[in-house]
């Protein structure tokens, strides 16, 4: 029986697209497309891979108003905060900036006896597994550093966000680049499962859960195939008591709400040291409290659904079990709340590390805050985690941030600001957030392996 994926749109609950899933066979033989097409794209300058890349930006670029319509639809994100092109392009040109010198060889010795050195060779094809919350930006973090090192890409998107891969297909077809190298595809878990356990790929890289990561690493066990996973985390915050109160209010509260809590690196818990923990409180409430909950494609919202009531359902749940154990709400239910993907942001007080609200990836519009007394307890609280992909420290003092920071397990460490991906930064994380790494210089080696040469010179 064929099977298909659907796209329900969280704004109404109707059917926005459907897409049929490749059969097997079918799949086979696009990988196959894609292996025969990676020698002669390796082959092709640099140059000319990096412009090929920046002409497909270009292109998508010229279409940022479809973009913005079809991600309210999608995914529920409001029209007014303008897509994702923004963080797309600047991904994409960071890293064809940096391709000539992260690609370049490791030259230890050039002379008139000996030339040995280490070159970066492209791995071969690599599968990306994109997810739907930032369905643009995530794609790209991999796609870009791939093709331009010389890999071919097979795209699988999520279901959620169907078109954004077809959209990119579009792109790259326009940039002019050769068959194969660039293949968007629709798969369902166990095509995309046996594929990847016949060891096609040379390299996986999954966004996406916790459960999702362990069924790519089970997949590919026995195949030698790298997998990088980044599987969300539980992120903190934490206001020392030297914080510019106002600035940490606007910053921490956008990090947690932004995008209806759906951000991989969204704040999700934060504390507060006690000297400051009731002024924030009460800043933070008044600025949840006015926010628009409603249709993303009204531009006074700024709060739209969530992507599908599953999600919102998790999210309900973990909320009523805080309260049910002690934790006091804050903001009142708004009237757009429909009890299904229309959620009312909530803070959270009187919370506890035994609460999942605390502990489980949350996802949602919701953060829990709590008091602390020092540095100490704060750093002990943030790394009672399960997750590690980022922090975000609140002070006046780098070097106090420094010090805290080399003592959390985290992947980023912020100070005074959160929730943003710096392309010149390696993106990783540690413990049940993943492994592998993006963007910056190391988001090229992760798309290739080393290769030494030394060679003996002959003299006379």
């Amino acid at each position: 029986m064929t099977k298909a994926v659907t796209c329900i749109s969280p704004i109404d609950g109707a059917v926005y697209a459907e897409r049929t899933c490749l059969e097997p066979d079918a799949a086979r033989a696009i990988i196959d497309a894609a292996h025969a097409a990676q020698t002669a794209w390796a082959a092709t300058p640099l140059s000319q891979r990096i412009a090929y890349v920046q002409k497909a930006v270009a292109h998508l670029g010229a279409t940022t108003d479809r973009m913005v319509e079809e991600l309210a639809y999608q995914m529920g994100r409001p029209v007014r905060y303008g897509g994702e092109f923004g963080g797309f392009e600047e991904r994409a040109s960071y890293m064809a900036s940096i391709a000539q010198e992260a690609l370049a060889p490791i030259v230890i010795e050039d002379s008139e006896t000996f030339l040995r050195k280490i070159e970066r060779e492209p791995v071969g094809t690599v599968l990306v597994i994109a997810p739907w919350n930032y369905p643009y930006m995530t794609a790209i973090n991999t796609i870009a550093p791939a093709l331009i090192a010389g890999n071919t890409v097979m795209l699988k998107h999520a279901s959620q966000t169907i078109l954004v891969g077809e959209h990119l297909a579009d792109a790259f077809k326009a940039a002019g680049l050769p068959e194969g190298v660039f293949t968007n595809v629709v798969l369902d878990h166990d095509t995309t499962s046996t594929l990847i356990a016949e060891g096609r790929f040379r390299l996986v890289n999954f966004t996406g859960s916790v459960d999702g990561g362990r069924a790519m690493e089970r997949a590919a066990a026995g195949t030698f195939t790298a997998v990088a996973t980044e599987l969300g985390g539980k992120d903190p915050g934490y206001v020392r008591a030297d914080a510019d109160l106002n600035a940490a209010v606007d910053t921490l509260i956008d990090g947690a709400m932004f995008n209806s809590g759906q951000c991989c690196c969204g704040i999700e818990r934060i504390y507060v040291h006690e000297s400051l923990f009731d002024g924030f409180v009460e800043k933070a409430v008044t600025l949840v409290s006015s926010y628009v909950l409603g249709d993303p494609r009204d531009p006074a919202t700024t709060l739209g659904p969530m992507a599908n009531t599953r999600l919102a359902a998790e999210v309900r749940a973990q909320i009523d079990e805080a309260i049910a154990a002690g934790a006091t709400p804050h903001i009142t239910t708004m009237p757009a709340d429909d009890e299904a993907a229309y959620l009312t942001p909530q803070i959270l007080t009187n919370v506890t590390h035994d609460m999942r609200i605390m502990r489980d990836e949350t996802f949602g519009p919701v953060v829990g805050i709590m008091s602390v007394k020092d540095d100490e307890e704060a750093i002990r609280m943030m790394n009672d985690s399960q997750f590690g992909l980022t922090c975000a420290l609140w002070t006046r003092d780098a070097d106090a941030a420094q010090s805290i920071g080399r003592q959390l397990a985290t992947g980023t460490v912020f100070m005074n600001r959160c929730d943003y991906l710096d392309p010149a930064l390696c993106w990783t994380g540690c413990k049940d957030t993943g492994r592998g790494a993006g963007l910056s210089i190391l988001g090229f080696h992760a798309v290739t392996r080393p290769k030494s040469y030394h060679f003996k010179k002959v003299t006379t």
